[in-house]
């Protein structure tokens, strides 16, 4: 008897703790993995934020020691992983802990895999290339919108390249993820809005994916509607406690999507913007959304109809045509109650950077469970629209 195995479906997850207080628990996981020697991975404006201090303070409650590398900047950079990695090994560290953004977390899984293996970060580009286990991973997040706290990707830039690689394998997969809404309350209203609209396009992204499947539908649909319903709210109110929930929930679950069904042309062309430019990860992702929807749309109407439902738009009668504007419409309309309404020339993208950044976007693994297979051309295209 034979089987399609291209209808299989796989989840992987990290032990998730969700709620107000959970990153108090830190020092107990830690003790569960035996660790005798933490290495806190972060950065200055969450250690700034005294977050940093408050988990030393548990560590060393519980009689753990702690090592700190803040050395990471907002795109984690190939050279950062390798310092932090060599600080690892010669302060004998057992247990890796992160608390941050995407940054910290992306950083402090490379500083695993090099901790353990030995090689240079750069050797790991690409889907499935760790062979040994990296030490055990503790991920604290402390925005609203990356999840690399669930996934199984690591985003480094590469300043030679001037390029963001990816490294996807389940070994960086986090051990433990405790998902503490209280820790985003430093966020300010600009990053609120940028983290917000990654998870957005996470969600979206994971839903029309070529991967996608019934084990990550249910995530990236209730993360559409739990972002497109407060997140604007949240930017209004930036203090309030259950709306930040609400959007960390949201993060949560399309993180678990995406991890599992992969993204598509926004973040291939997103990786490739950041790389070059250095740009939020976030940023990037809200200004090319609505023009890879329109490139991707008549590849996936159904999957996109029922993005547009939901995010509250009603499609009963609606023609596809109509329901492809209703849907930019309303992505647009976000975008711009959240204050992202920058262009790609704005942040200096001229047209004749397209060609390098299109032929990086091309390389990116995400591109290859975009709904619609991309030609060089017509991610040059899209880049063009973005301008």
């Amino acid at each position: 008897m034979s089987h399609d195995i291209s209808a299989l479906r796989k989840f992987v997850s990290p032990e998730i703790v969700f709620g107000a207080g959970s990153r108090k628990s830190v020092a107990n996981f830690a003790s569960n993995f035996g660790a005798r020697h933490v290495f806190l991975v972060s950065d200055p404006g969450v250690a700034a934020a005294g977050w940093v201090q408050e988990i030393v303070e548990l560590l060393t409650a519980a009689g753990i020691r702690s090592t700190l590398f803040t050395g990471v900047s907002p795109n984690p950079k190939a050279e950062e992983v390798m310092a932090g990695a060599e600080l690892y090994k010669s302060q004998e560290c057992d247990v890796i802990v992160a608390i941050g953004g995407g940054s910290p977390m992306d950083c402090a899984k490379g500083i695993g895999i090099v901790a353990t293996d030995g090689r240079h970060i750069i050797e790991f580009e690409g889907v499935d290339t760790i062979t040994t286990p990296p030490p055990p991973l503790i991920l604290i997040p402390t925005t609203a919108g990356t999840s690399a706290d669930v996934s199984q990707f690591a985003i480094i830039s590469d300043p030679d390249r001037r390029f963001k690689f990816s490294i996807i394998s389940k070994a960086v997969v986090p051990d433990v993820s405790l998902i503490d809404p209280q820790v985003t309350e430093t966020m300010d209203a600009y990053l609120t809005a940028c983290t917000g609209v990654d998870a957005m396009v996470h969600a979206i992204e994971a839903f029309v994916s070529t991967g996608s499947g019934p084990l990550t539908d249910t995530h990236a649909l209730e993360a559409i509607r739990l972002i497109n319903r407060n997140l604007e709210p949240l930017i209004n109110n930036t203090s309030d406690p259950f709306l930040r929930e609400q959007i960390m929930l949201a993060s949560m679950q399309a993180g678990l999507a995406f991890s599992n069904a992969i993204l598509g042309a926004v973040h291939a062309m997103s990786h490739s913007l950041g790389g070059f430019l250095d740009l939020p990860h976030g940023l990037c992702n809200a200004l090319l959304l609505e023009h890879v929807v329109a490139y991707n749309f008549t590849s996936a109407e159904d999957r996109f109809r029922r993005v547009a439902e939901a995010m509250d738009i009603d499609t009963r009668g609606m023609s596809k045509p109509e329901i492809k504007t209703r849907l930019m419409n309303r992505i647009i309309e976000l975008k711009k109650k959240v204050g992202l309404e920058a262009r790609l020339t704005e942040l200096g993208v001229t047209v004749s950077d397209i060609p390098y950044l299109s032929g990086f976007a091309l390389q990116d693994p995400c591109i290859l469970t975009n709904p619609r297979k991309s030609s060089l051309r017509d991610v040059q295209v899209v880049y063009e629209e973005a301008l």
